[in-house]
């Protein structure tokens, strides 16, 4: 295909039908994050479908993630192995797309098959988040590849088994993959059912922190303990207020405790914040620290955290910006209205925003309900977003528009 072909010939060129056959194949095998079984199936898959791409497609390890048990030990959890397609490396010019195979349903959650809710749209586990997303990015490349302008650049691409939680087990493939990269293109679902992109970003941290207190009789001798379960329920009002504009901050659980007549010795309170701003994320992360040490004196107990900010603000620049109005411009000639929004979600494009490369994070399919039993994924936007990512990629690939 020529670089200046018309729009129409890249939507006449998608294979509608092939994709939701394999979006349908795709979200019949459940990926739940902690399912290392089917995430080993769904990489099989994934890795025959892009073996169709020039380059060479490799099953990477995840990197060793440890967690807080709720006995307050520290344990290695394990994850699924991330699928990696180097297409011409040896490329001046290279781009980064990425997505995640993983869902947030397990193994045991009733949400497992696929239905019609009408003539348009599909029911499922992942159709939205983000199946048809790993599919857009398979066909758009398969189309991409057909222009003169493909030969002349090389591209990554990186679909991870733990987006769902994080992203610990592949943060840092990604960031590895980003970096150097001319623009990145994440397969997230669009920000609103009719398109619409997410824009600026807020970030995430999570964190565990485990409080040791010291047991004794709750009737005998109350005052030679030290109320683990007290010093952690301090510990969520003092955090609690560190809410600002600019920051938010969501103690989820308090783990531990003892039976009642027994002073507690051990209590775990684990929380999530959502920073707006890199200003944000820090000023939090000083004021946590001193906070723990009050509470260590105060309440005569050990305290270790752990965890932190997983993925950090995403604002976007004005070379980032270049990259959106490029995406709204082939869109517009495709006959695709794509406008965008600001939201407090995450996922891997701030980590990629956060090596300097510019990024467009939602191109993924047409859909809602993500993360509920109502996930649904709207089928036309298949051949919508495939027909878009190319165009966006030949355009990426001919001129400078960044």
């Amino acid at each position: 295909m020529k670089p200046d072909a018309a729009p129409q010939a890249f939507l006449d060129a998608v294979d509608a039908d092939t994709m939701l056959r394999e979006v349908q194949d795709w979200a019949a095998i459940n990926t739940g994050t902690g399912n290392l079984d089917g995430l080993a199936t769904m990489a099989s898959k994934l890795a025959d479908a892009f073996s169709q791409l020039p380059g060479e497609v490799e099953l990477v390890d995840p990197a060793t993630v440890a967690a807080i048990s709720a006995e307050g030990r520290e344990f290695a959890k394990p994850h699924g192995r991330h699928m990696v397609l180097r297409v011409r490396p040896e490329a001046e010019r290279r781009f980064v797309l990425t997505g995640h195979m993983d869902t947030v349903f397990p193994a045991d959650h009733p949400f497992q098959g696929v239905s019609w809710l009408d003539d348009e749209t599909i029911n499922g586990p992942g159709t939205a988040d983000m199946k048809g997303g790993l599919d857009v990015i398979l066909h758009a490349l398969k189309l991409f590849e057909t222009t003169e302008g493909a030969s002349r650049v090389g591209y990554d691409v990186m679909i991870n088994s733990d987006e769902e939680t994080g992203s610990l087990a592949s943060r840092g493939l990604i960031e590895e993959l980003a970096r150097g990269k001319y623009a990145a293109l994440t397969y997230e679902p669009s920000a609103l059912p009719d398109g619409t992109l997410a824009h600026a970003r807020g970030g995430t941290g999570n964190y565990s922190i485990t409080i040791t207190g010291k047991s004794a009789h709750a009737g005998r001798n109350p005052q030679d303990g030290r109320n683990a379960v007290v010093a952690a329920s301090d510990l969520v009002l003092r955090v609690k207020a560190l809410e600002a504009e600019d920051i938010t901050v969501n103690p989820a659980k308090i783990e531990g405790g003892a039976a009642n007549n027994v002073v507690p010795d051990l209590a775990i309170l684990r929380f999530n914040i959502r920073p707006k701003s890199t200003d944000a994320m820090e000023r939090f992360d000083g004021e946590l620290n001193a906070i723990l040490r009050l509470i260590e004196a105060e309440h005569e107990v050990g305290v270790h955290r752990h965890g932190g900010v997983t993925r950090p603000p995403k604002p976007v620049d004005a070379k980032a910006q270049r990259l959106f109005d490029l995406v709204k411009n082939c869109g517009a000639q495709l006959g695709q209205q794509i406008g965008w929004k600001s939201t407090g979600g995450v996922c891997d494009g701030n980590n990629i925003a956060a090596t300097g490369v510019p990024v467009v994070d939602t191109m993924g399919v047409r859909g809602g309900a993500i993360h509920s039993p109502n996930e649904f994924m709207i089928v036309p936007s298949l051949r919508e977003r495939a027909a878009l990512s190319a165009l966006v990629l030949t355009r990426l690939s001919t001129g400078d528009p960044l």
